[in-house]
């Protein structure tokens, strides 16, 4: 293959108890990506559409994430890669994920498949340390692998495919406002109390026994921040309403979406995501605040060959 299209889908990170460690996939919502060899020698970024971000391969993440393959490699093949920007920088729902995951499997697939979906996570959280300052996987492990994804260990790296129970949907609000995630993470307290620890690790560990048990109850119960939402919730326009608005509805749970400003709520069935679809769209429709919303169900394939 000379050329090769793929969807590189948006995914939600920490779903409220597991920073930095959990993250779904998205089924909706998505960049595309088009990647073909050239016989420059070199990764060049051609063409951006949708938005205005870096055509220098060494500050896209794109290019960035390509080439940390290639040098493992040890190789100095030469690809393009065009970018069709659907998800916003700055959205909460992995924008620079995409980019980065997407990359690296189109161009392992060019090469006929040297790296396992392991190694692609690898290439592609150096992608997210360019963009956040930070080398995380809850947003590209998800994006290469698909459903829900536990990172165990960074180092070395382990990461972990969790089951995706069929009813669930997933409601995704973004307010129009852009919430860098250098900026979001610099507001993160760096300690914490050992009764918030506590009470956190119980509850990704509670969520993780409610995706393998299909126990929505439970599942629901779980979605609570302790450490990280109470300090980055100010910074979303209306937040606590929309928490309680969502539970009035049957949302099984609610919280932000990776740094946001993004927020999500995960529901039971397409009949309850409908209504709290529809419930924030007339919300937030007389705000003064432009938004997208989506409703998806958990991608459990992750970036695909289109």
């Amino acid at each position: 293959m000379e050329e090769l299209k793929v969807f590189a889908p948006a995914t939600v990170a920490n779903l409220s108890c597991g920073f930095d460690v959990l993250g779904c996939c998205l089924d909706s919502v998505g960049d595309e990506m088009l990647v073909r060899r050239n016989d420059l020698d070199q990764i060049r970024i051609t063409r951006i559409t949708g938005q205005d971000l870096p055509l220098e391969a060494d500050k896209n993440v794109a290019g960035v994430a390509v080439n940390a393959l290639l040098q493992k490699l040890g190789s100095n093949q030469g690809f393009d890669i065009e970018i069709i920007k659907k998800i916003k920088p700055g959205s909460g729902i992995g924008s620079s994920a995409a980019s980065s995951a997407g990359a690296v499997f189109a161009v392992n697939k060019l090469l006929g498949e040297p790296f396992d979906k392991l190694d692609l996570i690898s290439f592609a959280m150096q992608g997210e340390l360019l963009a956040s300052g930070n080398a995380h996987a809850d947003n590209v492990a998800p994006a290469i692998l698909g459903g829900f994804s536990l990172v165990r260990s960074y180092c070395p790296l382990e990461v972990l495919s969790l089951p995706v129970p069929s009813e669930l949907r997933m409601v995704v609000l973004h307010p129009l406002i852009e919430i860098k995630t250098k900026d979001s993470r610099s507001i993160i307290r760096q300690n914490v109390s050992l009764q918030k620890a506590i009470s956190q690790w119980g509850n990704l560990g509670a969520l993780v026994s409610a995706l393998y048990t299909e126990d929505y109850g439970l599942l629901g119960r779980s979605l609570k921040d302790e450490i990280v939402e109470p300090v980055r919730s100010i910074l979303i326009p209306y937040f606590q309403e929309l928490r309680e608005l969502v539970s009035e509805k049957g949302a099984l749970g609610f919280g932000i979406s990776g740094s946001g400003p993004s927020v999500y709520a995960l529901c039971k069935g397409d009949a309850n995501a409908e209504l709290v679809k529809e419930e924030i769209q007339r919300f937030y429709s007389d705000k003064n605040i432009a938004f997208e919303l989506h409703l998806s169900s958990i991608n459990e394939k992750g970036v695909k060959v289109l």
